[in-house]
């Protein structure tokens, strides 16, 4: 992308009622936007959009807002390739709360790679219950596992098998409501 930064640069720009668009159309027919929405919490946007490499600086904006969604997002609810949130989701999510991507921390986590907390679910994982090919906590219910209960093709500690049948049956009255 070429930096205009030594030159003006002519965005579109759309004032709606909920927020503002700031748009640029590259002569190469590349594409820059970003929202901001004009409601904010505690100084963020409630909504921070942002899409392709800014012109004035060469680079991608980092979305940031209560809802942050973008290439690199950080916000309470993060979406995103790169995010970081209370709640993130994108292909590397560093959540607080709550991680889903390919790769996922979180106190849960959901991913390829899922470093959870309390809760870990995927191929990789970690956390107090971890389900996954391989994983590692106390409750483990896995191909390959490592923890004090172990649920696996070869071994089944019977209080893994208890804590999961329960666990199962959570899951399914919770799904009946």
């Amino acid at each position: 992308m070429q930096n205009l930064l030594l030159e003006k640069v002519e965005y579109q720009i759309e004032k709606t009622g909920k927020g503002t668009w700031r748009r640029f159309l590259y002569p190469n027919g590349s594409y820059f936007s970003e929202y901001k929405s004009d409601s904010t919490l505690f100084g963020l946007p409630l909504i921070h959009y942002t899409n392709g490499i800014c012109p004035e600086t060469g680079r991608r904006i980092v979305a940031k807002g209560v809802l942050a969604v973008g290439r690199l997002a950080a916000g309470v609810f993060a979406i995103g390739h790169a995010s970081f949130g209370l709640v993130a989701v994108g292909q590397l999510a560093i959540g607080l709360l709550f991680g889903l991507g390919q790769a996922a921390t979180g106190v849960a986590a959901i991913g390829q790679l899922a470093v959870g907390l309390l809760f870990g679910l995927g191929q990789f994982t970690t956390g107090y219950t971890a389900i996954g090919q391989l994983a590692f906590g106390k409750y483990v219910l896995a191909q390959i596992g490592f923890g004090e209960h172990i649920w696996s093709p070869k071994i089944s500690d019977p209080a893994a098998v208890d804590f999961f049948q329960a666990l199962l049956s959570k899951i399914q009255s919770l799904l009946k409501l």
